[in-house]
């Protein structure tokens, strides 16, 4: 079986979407967004690999209390084949899926390995952070170029439905 770099794990969040989640931080991202707060997160050999079953041990010890789970980075899109059998266990604890990634959902959409780990996410927050639109005002994003999906919405309506915090 195929391991996953994560650069860490957050068991409880409150500022990574919507209720308690536990955030899954993977490592490895082109975007090299100026101003990133993850920026050690970038390197693709950063951190540590897991392995899914060790990963999901850990959020099924947590499920009892979360709303969630949150895939950050890096860009969890640079490892997508190893996080959607993953997100599929998630589910079944009746968790939703967040995600963070600096591609835009329409370039996501192109790629079928991508497309693949979009489908497993209920919440989507794309493009890159851009440090001219950062606020501290925002809810759940960095920069105000990116967008909250809601996926599910999204694929049935073959159109970007964004959500409003």
């Amino acid at each position: 079986m195929e391991k996953i770099r994560v650069g860490g794990i957050l068991d409880n969040s409150l500022a990574n979407g919507k209720g308690l989640r536990t955030v899954i931080f993977l490592s490895g991202c082109i975007h090299k967004c100026k101003g990133c707060h993850n920026k050690e997160l970038q390197d693709f050999n950063f951190g540590i690999e897991m392995t899914e079953e060790e990963i999901f041990n850990r959020i099924e010890k947590n499920a009892g209390i979360i709303k969630g789970v949150t895939l950050s980075g890096g860009d969890p899109m640079e490892q997508p084949m190893k996080l959607v059998n993953l997100c599929k266990k998630i589910k079944t604890l009746g968790l939703n899926i967040w995600c963070y990634t600096g591609y835009s959902f329409e370039e996501i959409l192109k790629s079928d390995e991508k497309s693949s780990l979009l489908k497993e996410v209920d919440v989507l927050v794309d493009g890159i952070f851009d440090l001219k639109s950062k606020s501290e005002k925002l809810k759940y994003r960095g920069s105000s170029n990116q967008r909250i999906i809601d996926v599910k919405e999204s694929l049935t309506s073959k159109e970007v439905v964004v959500l409003d915090f």
